[in-house]
């Protein structure tokens, strides 16, 4: 699988056959006996530094609690005049930060080379609301550190990307309501006996820089070593090389990096739920209610279903109900 920044995912052999004149392969010199050094991805943090608290902020009341949706959608094309979405409308395009590395949560089909799954799916939605075209957006590929600078620099004007909405999160950004409720567990190699994070004491624990799953690690287990990398696709490549010993991050991206690895698999309880929303600039309010707006409708009309059932059921199992929309009162 190619990721982000042409990341391979997959272990490749190369042979080398020289051929002479006469047709007949030369053989190469090997230098036998040279130790080969594993090499780590970019920016991987190996320990990761200790986060400035383990104990979950709850001084924004619900987390889950979003603003109140527009009570009825524009027309498309039609944005109250001078609103956030009245910008994006006369640019032409809605600009969203997504990922491009999560298998059937939002990656580059090697087929059509179009970014697909269930958050671009809702991307399209909430770009068919604004402009009655699905197609007019331009995705920009973000990770978790990334995703509050480019919101308040206005390069992108919402991010969907599997992000979770905690009150350390909303001092950052804005969230829509929950479009999916994540479960944080583990990924291991096959034929690893820890089903647990207890039982990785003193051994290394992937998740990605910035994330609310590498904050995590430390307090449900003080004793092992947390690893940050760029992108979870980055703890798949050290986990497959035996640099570290784990992943654990959001079970919607654990069983997709299964899929993709059939010498791994999640295993473990359920360590924390990890509701996700769509994340907006605290500036455009309007923009908020407006995608709340538009996450009403497919919840309602059955496209999040429908939408669950092509991406997410072939590694997650039948859909649930959609997440319920909270709001603040």
């Amino acid at each position: 699988m190619w990721g982000n920044g042409g990341r391979l995912v997959a272990v490749l052999a190369v042979f080398v056959v020289l051929v002479g004149g006469c047709g007949q392969a030369e053989s190469v010199p090997v230098r036998r006996g040279v130790p080969v050094r594993e090499v780590l991805p970019a920016e991987v943090r190996d320990p990761a530094p200790p986060p400035n608290s383990t104990t979950e902020s709850t001084e924004c009341g619900d987390p889950r609690a979003s603003l109140r949706p527009t009570e009825a959608l524009p027309a498309p094309g039609r944005p109250p005049s001078g609103s956030a979405m009245d910008r994006i409308v006369r640019r032409g395009m809605l600009v969203a930060g997504v990922n491009q590395n999560a298998y059937r949560v939002g990656y580059r089909d090697p087929v059509s080379g179009e970014l697909s799954g269930f958050e671009i799916d809702i991307v399209r939605e909430i770009a068919r609301a604004l402009f009655g075209d699905p197609t007019r957006v331009r995705f920009v590929a973000i990770n978790a550190s990334t995703r509050v600078s480019l919101l308040r620099q206005g390069r992108i004007d919402l991010a969907v990307r599997t992000t979770t909405m905690t009150c350390e999160n909303w001092r950052d950004a804005n969230f829509s309501t929950e479009y999916y409720t994540a479960n944080q567990r583990l990924l291991v190699r096959n034929g690893d006996p820890a089903t647990e994070i207890e039982q990785l004491s003193g051994r290394k624990v992937c998740a990605a820089t910035g994330s609310t799953s590498i904050v995590n690690i430390p307090t449900f287990n003080p004793k092992a070593i947390p690893v940050s990398a760029p992108d979870v696709v980055d703890c798949l490549v050290m986990l497959q090389q035996h640099q570290i010993d784990a992943i654990s991050t959001s079970d919607i991206l654990l069983m997709a990096l299964a899929a993709q690895d059939p010498n791994t698999r999640v295993v473990g309880r359920v360590l924390k739920q990890q509701p996700y929303g769509v994340s907006i600039a605290p500036t455009a309010p309007e923009l908020v209610r407006f995608v709340n707006a538009v996450l009403e409708r497919i919840r309602a009309d059955g496209t999040w279903t429908a939408s669950y059932t092509r991406w997410l059921s072939p590694i997650l199992g039948s859909p649930p109900p959609p997440p319920l929309a909270r709001y603040r009162t």
